[in-house]
């Protein structure tokens, strides 16, 4: 039982924002007087206290707005007069715990699976009363309060509820509606104050350079269905990889909406042939340039685009189209702005607290310390959040490699081994490891990508099987060796033979992805065109060449946006996307090439159905150096009709090339990447030949790429 009149230090601390138990001194209280209902409201002129059909003035006990009034009131309400502006409204500390036990009990073990659902700020009734209810993990802090325009950003005013048990604080405010701007004060154990800090569980965050987090209307967002499953492996997979904000512009080179961008962007990946679209990263971030991949806000959509349920339309309509969406989604790191995750509650909260471990050197951001339970619930939560609440299809993780080596860019001196002496990040692992079972009990169908550019062994295994679990790993090693292959001159590429051919030896050793993205055409890497050799008509040829041995090469496909039309600059996130182009026909070509390819590649399940199979690939010509050819026959389940594909990798036209052949009669030339339509000379076989004694004879075009399947009886 406490005193009906406070002792003047818990006075002065509450007037000081010093006190960390407002619960047990504010709202309806049993003293040793009897019943008493106290209100804190700095400020305040009067406060009335109105229940029972009575309005009772409370005393005040103190100036700085300790208010008092005696008696068992509940329910009720308080008038404040705030220098003559009067606000009523029920009392925050009138009302009970807020978090179930079972929510804490997850929350303490790291196993809730909706943190979404349960962290963060969400508009709800509560005991019949309209407000939100707001929840925060920090659990070495003294105090944190929720602040906002509500509150004139005033710490004092709305110090919340601590549950000990998981180290989470909880308040509803009540009459507090959708659109509220509001961050957390935050008393560290120093009994320092921090700078303000956004919600690291918002739905919805301000635009930058605001860094405010918004209530957000969370039960507007119903999930959409997904997109259909079915065995990834086997279906055709074309990604077209987009970044929002430049993909094209409005009027006054104005950023487009989700919806704008929808109208324009959904129609044009349709129709040429792309199974999904990759967003970079649409969390909430504070840096535009970063192009999203430094995010503070996990649950949040970016807010230059639109509000949370605009972007759930825009994949409700990705879906209605026969589109499925992929987002990037960055685990390994975060920026170290004041108002985000860093130090959250005075402490190394979500990042590792020695450096060796938490500050990573490339990008100067902090490392999640992903061998803390609540850090990885809360990763996991973010995941399933877009999975679940937006229905995404797949999420690609960026960074993998820098998240499974402990050593990571690092000097000999700069890292701190695992528990057994060794360099592999066993808590980031096991994270991703947990994180695919997860998705794959929860969301089955669903992608999971990795970004991973090591020899990692079992990224694509199942983790019951000692994998990590992922669906689809990119090949940054296929990537990496082709490009440098076609920056060969080609009177130099016999010596290069292997940088073709070296794929194929561990091209089954996973699922892989075959990614041209958006990193190789930054950062004075030049664009896609420039990566070929030779003069222009040969850069442009070649490139045409790539594009079609890359679509028949086994591996799922992904191309960033611009270089299906040979965008000739290299990408700018402040631009649009050059799509004047179009009126040259070689770039108009280049574009018809690529909608050719997806369609042959949909249409075709042996150019996809065993792409991580050794039995739906087979080499046909491998060690022609000399004339820097290639050709190999993929295969699809019983029944379905042989590609083989060929590549002539010199400006150089190949007559009566001979190739074996495992069925006779007539081959239809379906594709020619020297085809006139796509801007090439248009030399070719007159669209079919004929195989005789278990081979045929080809004109191989200069720079080029061939696909052939015989002729349907």
């Amino acid at each position: 039982m406490v005193e009906w009149k406070l002792p003047a230090d818990v006075v002065w601390a509450l007037a000081d924002g010093r006190y960390g138990d407002a619960f047990s001194v504010l709202g309806p209280q049993m003293t040793d007087r009897g019943p008493v209902v106290r209100a804190f409201l700095p400020g305040a002129r009067a406060v009335t206290l109105l229940a029972g059909g009575r309005d009772i003035a409370m005393e005040q006990l103190h100036p700085a707005g300790l208010f008092v009034a005696e008696g068992s009131h509940a329910p009720y309400r308080l008038r404040v007069d705030w220098n003559g502006v009067i606000e009523e409204s029920e009392d925050p500390y009138s009302f009970g715990p807020l978090l179930g036990e079972l929510d804490v009990h997850l929350l303490r073990e790291g196993r809730h699976q909706d943190i979404g659902g349960c962290l963060g700020a969400h508009p709800m009734r509560i005991d019949g009363v309209a407000g939100v209810r707001f929840a925060v993990w920090a659990p070495n802090a003294r105090r944190v309060s929720v602040v906002g325009d509500f509150n004139s950003w005033d710490g004092r005013r709305h110090p919340m509820r601590l549950r000990h048990e998981a180290g989470v604080w909880e308040l509803f405010v009540p009459r507090l509606e959708v659109g509220a701007i509001y961050k957390y004060e935050i008393l560290d154990r120093n009994g320092d104050v921090l700078p303000m800090k956004a919600d690291p569980i918002a739905w919805q965050a301000e635009a930058p350079p605001r860094t405010g987090s918004v209530v957000a209307d969370t039960t507007r967002l119903v999930p959409p269905p997904a997109h259909p499953a079915g065995d990834a492996r086997h279906r055709p997979i074309s990604v077209y990889e987009v970044h929002g904000g430049s993909w094209a512009r409005g009027d006054g080179d104005r950023r487009l909406d989700w919806e704008e961008l929808g109208d324009r962007l959904i129609p044009y990946a349709k129709g040429m042939g792309f199974t999904h679209l990759e967003f970079l990263p649409v969390m909430a971030h504070p840096f535009g340039g970063s192009w999203g991949y430094q995010p503070l806000g996990q649950f949040a959509p970016h807010a230059g685009f639109g509000a949370p349920e605009h972007f759930a339309r825009l994949v409700e309509r990705c879906h209605e189209a026969g589109l499925g969406v992929i987002l990037d989604w960055v685990p390994a790191h975060f920026p170290t702005d004041a108002h985000g995750l860093a130090r959250f509650d005075g402490t190394a909260l979500y990042e590792h607290a020695d450096p060796r471990e938490g500050f990573h050197q490339d990008w100067n951001t902090l490392i999640y310390n992903l061998g803390r339970r609540e850090v990885r619930n809360f990763l996991i939560g973010s995941a399933l959040h877009w999975l679940e609440r937006y229905g995404v299809d797949g999420l690609r993780v960026d960074a993998v490699a820098s998240m499974l080596y402990r050593d990571y860019s690092r000097r000999h001196d700069e890292w701190v081994p695992n528990i057994h002496g060794g360099r592999e990040n066993l808590e980031a692992i096991s994270f991703l490891q947990e994180l695919s079972e997860v998705i794959e009990a929860r969301c089955p169908g669903r992608l999971l990508i990795a970004e991973e550019s090591t020899s990692f062994p079992g990224v694509t295994r199942r983790a019951a099987q000692g994998g990590l679990g992922f669906d689809f790993k990119w090949n940054m090693g296929w990537m990496n060796d082709t490009l440098r292959y076609m920056g060969r001159d080609p009177v130099y590429r016999r010596w290069d033979h292997g940088l073709v051919t070296f794929g194929l030896v561990y091209a089954f050793s996973e699922q892989f992805m075959l990614p041209i993205s958006h990193d190789e055409v930054v950062h004075g890497k030049g664009a896609l065109p420039d990566k070929m050799a030779g003069e222009e008509w040969q850069r442009y040829a070649g490139l045409r060449a790539y594009l079609g041995f890359m679509w028949g090469y086994p591996g799922k496909k992904l191309l960033f946006m611009g270089c299906e039309f040979a965008q000739p600059r290299e990408w700018n996130h402040d631009r649009s996307l050059d799509w004047h182009l179009l009126d040259e026909p070689r770039h108009a070509g280049m574009q018809r090439l690529v909608r050719d390819l997806n369609l042959l590649y949909a249409q075709n399940p042996a150019l996809h159905a065993l792409d991580g199979d050794p039995a739906g690939f087979r080499w046909v010509a491998v060690d022609d150096a000399e004339t820097s050819v290639f050709a190999w026959l993929r295969f699809g389940p019983e029944g379905a009709a042989p590609m083989l594909v060929v590549c002539n990798f010199t400006p150089v036209a190949r007559g009566s090339y001979r190739l074996d052949v495992p069925v006779a009669g007539e081959w239809l030339e379906v594709f020619n990447s020297d085809a006139a339509v796509y801007g090439g000379a248009g030399d070719g076989n007159g669209g079919s030949v004929q195989a005789v004694e278990g081979s045929l004879s080809l004109r191989l075009p200069g720079l080029s790429t061939l696909i052939l399947t015989p002729a349907r009886g």
